[in-house]
């Protein structure tokens, strides 16, 4: 407790200035969402607090980010669109799906996979981070000009025959629900039926119009109709926006330049008393927690959507180690991987249940508190006071935000959440695939194919078939270069410097192995030829081994077939400087001793080379 208020002025200031930062953020990733500005100010106010007080950063401000609020995205949509489109009634599935992320963060800090996370290949990471930058470029576009799908009435009026269909379709499902046989009944689905209202119809054709124009590639369908109809005040309250958020930098940046933008352009719209759209109303009060999360809990509703927790969860995780890493080298300080894994979820779950979408550690933000003072947990804490100090107090004012401001200062952030790096190195890193007649670099392949199955299919998929194919390379890579060090050579041809001294004359009696790395699947097929390289004038093998660090099942096996091999042909095998995992595995199903007796295994190749000295003859003069 001493601890968390020895810098106290240093981090309400870090605090106070982060929560204003992170304002405008918090409600514009609201929006974004599809729950509204008040879930992204909730998510920001409960993830900022908690992820501050239970998490392993001390800097670290956390809250809605780019990536999650992506990831998010998508679910909302897919859960409201399975249930008529109604908000309300997908809101308790939407809650538990974040509030299940929540959990699974907090149980992959308590098992200690939280400096596992590093691993996760950099292509990856630099595909799935563009493409969260496209994304948004491109939802964005729509409410910047100015268009909503739901009401341009030409448009929704397309898919009044599939909404038809939908409804009785849903008719169909409910008697068969209650047991009524619709071809011996079907009066009483006719007399259904006849209840449906043209607005109930309208209804569902503008939740399939709002689905169809949704995501990156609904967005780009949906944009012709778009410019047809351009709202030019919201097209210029946008291009404001843009501009003040870039232009005000250059000024100073000791004063948010997003905050800057959404004072002034709301200041503009608000007294000149345009005919703007405002965000949704913003309610006032305390936060209240959403019971329905576990009054109207349904397993089977929820299954679908634990793989997608997961991802939530994980994606959540990189999100906040990543900028926990930042934090280290701008404080010069350590974070505990797994104590912010279980901070951050302890977050993601209260933040669920008062209805907040998820969220991590936010780098600007992070980075704005170190550098107004922020030194420990307090400053996060504050932070989350901060803006719940501002629902409380200015509720009814953000209220009258303009909503092409947010989608505005939206695109600014899916501009700055590409991975520029990633992009500028494709021109230069090295081609070491071949597909056909292209050569191409592996790590710029799976970068691409990670972006565009982000962008214009499935986030969560893409994320998943990414590392698929970075770890299948990354084993065809190790395999290779193992095999290429470890070609079976003639002692001529490959000595090393205590192998000068071998006598020339038992040169075709004893051939010497070097393997060099690991033995494992990616490499067997080449040390299985082992046996065809071997001349027949050998008579003895020796297999250096102090070079082998690890050795799977399938090169486990891969070395049984081979001195099994050896063995019907008479061949001897010594070992030179065998190490304790191999050793270990080859123990476990006795190649040592059967196959290798304890005396044939020699700490050094000169203890080798005097057995092989008294026990080996010259047959070949």
């Amino acid at each position: 407790m001493k601890n968390l208020f020895s810098n106290i002025r240093g981090d309400a200031f870090g605090g106070i200035t982060a929560g204003i930062v992170a304002l405008p953020l918090a409600l514009a990733f609201g929006v974004s969402s599809g729950l509204g500005p008040t879930a992204g100010l909730y998510g920001a106010i409960f993830i900022s607090f908690f992820a501050a007080l239970f998490g392993g950063t001390s800097t670290q401000i956390s809250g809605p980010t780019a990536p999650m609020t992506a990831v998010s995205m998508v679910v909302i949509a897919g859960i409201i669109a399975t249930n008529d489109g109604d908000v309300n009634k997908a809101l308790p599935v939407i809650l538990t799906v974040f509030l299940l992320a929540g959990l699974m963060q907090i149980g992959l800090g308590v098992i200690g996979l939280g400096k596992y996370i590093r691993y996760i290949p950099y292509p990856v990471v630099s595909g799935f981070m563009t493409a969260i930058g496209v994304i948004i470029l491109l939802t964005q576009i729509l409410p910047s000009l100015g268009y909503y799908p739901k009401e341009d009435m030409e448009f929704v009026n397309e898919f009044k025959p599939v909404a038809e269909e939908v409804i009785l379709e849903n008719i169909l499902k409910e008697e068969a629900g209650e047991g009524i046989l619709v071809l011996e009944d079907f009066k009483e689905t006719i007399s259904r039926a006849g209840k449906i209202s043209q607005t109930d119809i309208l209804k569902e054709s503008q939740t399939l119009a709002a689905k169809e124009a949704s995501g990156a590639l609904g967005a780009i369908k949906a944009l012709p109709r778009a410019l047809q109809s351009v709202n030019w005040l919201e097209l210029i309250l946008a291009l404001g926006t843009i501009f003040i958020i870039y232009g005000f930098k250059k000024i100073t940046t000791k004063v948010p330049s997003t905050l800057v933008a959404l004072i002034v352009m709301s200041g503009i719209a608000v007294g000149f008393g345009l005919e703007y759209r405002p965000i949704e109303e913003i309610p006032s009060g305390l936060p209240v927690p959403n019971l329905e999360i576990f009054t109207a809990f349904n397993l089977s509703s929820l299954l679908p959507y634990i793989f997608t927790a997961l991802t939530l969860a994980l994606l959540g995780a990189i999100d906040s180690l990543l900028t926990s890493v930042v934090a280290d080298n701008m404080t010069k300080t350590k974070h505990k991987p797994n104590k912010e894994l279980v901070g951050q979820g302890i977050g993601n779950s209260i933040a669920a249940i008062f209805g907040g979408i998820p969220g991590a550690g936010a780098t600007i933000r992070t980075v704005v508190n170190i550098n107004s003072g922020g030194k420990t947990k307090l400053s996060g804490m504050i932070a989350g006071i901060m803006l719940l100090v501002i629902l409380l107090g200015l509720g009814p004012i953000a209220s009258q935000i303009p909503a092409a401001v947010l989608a505005g200062i939206l695109i600014t952030v899916g501009i700055g959440v590409m991975d520029y790096k990633g992009l500028r190195a494709i021109p230069s890193l090295p081609r070491d695939i071949k597909l056909g007649p292209l050569k191409l670099s592996s790590e710029v392949l799976i970068m691409l194919i990670v972006l565009f199955l982000s962008t214009f299919w499935n986030l969560v998929y893409a994320v998943g078939i990414g590392l698929v194919i970075a770890s299948l390379m990354f084993m065809k890579k190790i395999g290779d270069l193992t095999a290429e060090r470890s070609d079976v050579k003639t002692l001529k041809e490959e000595a090393w410097s205590d192998e000068i001294n071998f006598p020339s004359s038992l040169k075709e009696e004893v051939f010497i192995k070097h393997i060099k790395g690991p033995l494992f699947f990616g490499s067997t097929s080449d040390f299985q030829a082992l046996t065809q390289q071997i001349p027949n004038t050998a008579k003895t093998v020796i297999l250096r081994l102090g070079r082998m660090q690890y050795m799977d099942q399938s090169g486990l096996y891969a070395m049984e077939d081979m001195l099994q091999d050896l063995k019907t042909k008479d061949v001897e095998v010594l070992f030179v400087g065998l190490l304790k995992q191999p050793r270990y595995m080859m123990e476990r199903i006795d190649i040592i001793p059967d196959f290798i007796p304890n005396e044939h295994i020699f700490k050094s190749f000169s203890e080798c080379l005097t057995w092989v000295k008294q026990n080996v003859e010259d047959t070949h003069n």
